[in-house]
């Protein structure tokens, strides 16, 4: 499928789940080994067209689009410039998600298959602002040691080998902390699998492959 229609109906994807709103958030695609398509400033995830999207060089940062990239544009960068298994990126601020971003509450990956699998590395930053180099820094460095980046009183980025994983990735996450949140409202004590249970699933079980860290690129 074409990388913009991907584009599009991941971010119709994300608005139909309530994964994104409004103009909040952006989303990106590398298209080959140093190019990357990605939304540009003020584009709406539920009305995207072909024209919505910025083409970046990924090891320059050279923009080959005449329209203004999302400004979160040098965090795509630096991910993509670490991380070459990455593939596709999602910034959003779901409503349970930020809403744990926003406190200390623990988001717990031992609860159910899914959670297992794609919350298993979860890194935390400190609030920056947005389109800050400072946010940009933060979360490449932290793109070394998770495929989920949650950025405090922001929102989160997703890293993962294709859109539609970053989706579920996404999508996990964000049920995950509605079900503790939840829980928490009824009392109702959460039971969850044992480290041991854990590590025996995402080593043994052939649920997926494992989307493991060590094809990290270190920046020079």
């Amino acid at each position: 499928m074409h990388y913009k229609q991907q584009l599009m109906n991941t971010g119709q994807y994300l608005i139909s789940n309530q994964l994104a709103w409004g103009t909040s958030g952006n989303i990106s695609v590398r298209t080959d080994s140093d190019e990357m398509l990605i939304t540009a400033s003020g584009t709406y995830m539920a009305n995207l067209s072909e024209n919505d999207f910025v083409k970046f060089n990924i090891s320059t940062g050279q923009n080959y689009s005449e329209r203004k990239a999302s400004k979160e544009t040098p965090m795509h960068l630096g991910i993509y410039q670490k991380r070459e298994d990455i593939k596709a990126i999602l910034h959003s601020s779901p409503f349970y998600t930020t809403l744990f971003a926003c406190s200390n509450e623990g988001i717990l990956s031992e609860l159910f298959v899914e959670t297992m699998y794609y919350l298993e590395d979860i890194s935390y930053i400190n609030y920056f602002h947005p389109g800050s180099q400072e946010l940009a820094e933060a979360v490449t460095t932290q793109s070394s040691h998770s495929n989920i980046i949650i950025m405090r009183n922001h929102g989160v980025a997703v890293l993962d080998d294709s859109l539609l994983e970053a989706q579920m990735r996404l999508q996990t996450l964000e049920m995950a902390c509605r079900m503790i949140l939840k829980a928490k409202e009824s009392g109702i004590k959460l039971s969850l699998i044992p480290q041991k249970t854990v590590q025996s699933f995402l080593n043994d079980s052939f649920y997926k492959p494992r989307k493991k860290l060590n094809n990290s690129i270190e920046s020079s």
